[in-house]
């Protein structure tokens, strides 16, 4: 009796995790179109995909260039809050008494909406671009301080005792022991943090409401609004997510290649 073999790529993970997604994607987008259609939405209401596509493609050149901006002010924003989390993570585990006394305020800078203190950041610092960094860096470093600090502080009982035993200077266990231990966490703060940064952005850039050569994508989605042209805000819309999920994507290649050799959650997945 013949078996019949499937295809070897059918029973990837990998391509499943790509193959999925897309289905449910086209199985969106064809409802969107079709409701669009049936109803006779108008397109100033909902759009419809390729509606929406047109434009994209009718205002490529303007849209790309505020891409470029919003993501130069996300990338400096993102890389800023590691550097700074990370340093702040650091100092916090080297001592109790600074960890409790200094948290609370990391806490409260996190829980104060950005909305309500861009306005003052903006009129604080003159430089444009400037400001919109310090408010998408304050939206995304909070969980890099939070979950690199939970990181270092998970290790193993056992192998802590061991290296007191061992004698290890407290140098010795941060970089042998408690910054491996933390990695996952680390990576999975950059998972977050990168799409704050872009929602910092954003946000900053609706606050400020920046026009001439500095312009985003959040500038494009106002001037739209005020011109009712409504296919142009969801292409800029779908350039955001677009650029949220790639970003989202990224660090997830990152956190795999760095922990999949040795780290239980990467080494499961692959498998």
């Amino acid at each position: 009796m013949k078996t019949h073999k499937t295809a070897p790529w059918i029973d990837n993970p990998r391509f499943l995790k790509i193959i999925y997604p897309a289905l449910v994607a086209v199985v969106m987008l064809a409802f969107w179109q079709g409701s669009v259609s049936y109803f006779n939405i108008p397109q100033f209401l909902v759009p419809s995909p390729l509606v929406m596509l047109h434009s994209l493609w009718t205002n490529l050149a303007s849209l790309m260039m505020s891409l470029l901006f919003t993501l130069k002010i996300t990338l400096i924003s993102f890389l800023l809050s590691i550097v700074i989390g990370a340093a702040v993570a650091f100092l916090l585990v080297q001592n109790r008494f600074v960890e409790t006394a200094l948290f609370p305020y990391i806490v409260f800078l996190q829980v104060t909406p950005i909305v309500a203190i861009a306005p003052l950041i903006i009129i604080w610092v003159k430089d444009t671009t400037l400001s919109l960094v310090v408010c998408a860096t304050l939206m995304a470093i909070f969980p890099i301080i939070s979950n690199t600090t939970q990181g270092l502080r998970s290790v193993s009982p056992g192998l802590l005792s061991y290296f007191q035993l061992s004698h290890a200077s407290r140098l010795q266990t941060l970089v042998r022991l408690r910054i491996p231990s933390a990695l996952p966490y680390f990576f999975g703060a950059l998972r977050i943090s990168s799409g704050l940064s872009l929602i910092g952005a954003v946000v900053a850039e609706f606050v400020a409401g920046t026009g001439g050569s500095n312009t985003g994508l959040a500038y494009q989605i106002l001037q739209a609004g005020y011109q009712l042209d409504i296919p142009l805000m969801f292409a800029a819309l779908l350039l955001i997510s677009l650029t949220g999920i790639v970003l989202f994507g990224v660090m997830s290649w990152i956190s795999h290649w760095a922990l999949s050799a040795w780290h239980e959650s990467e080494v499961v997945q692959s498998h």
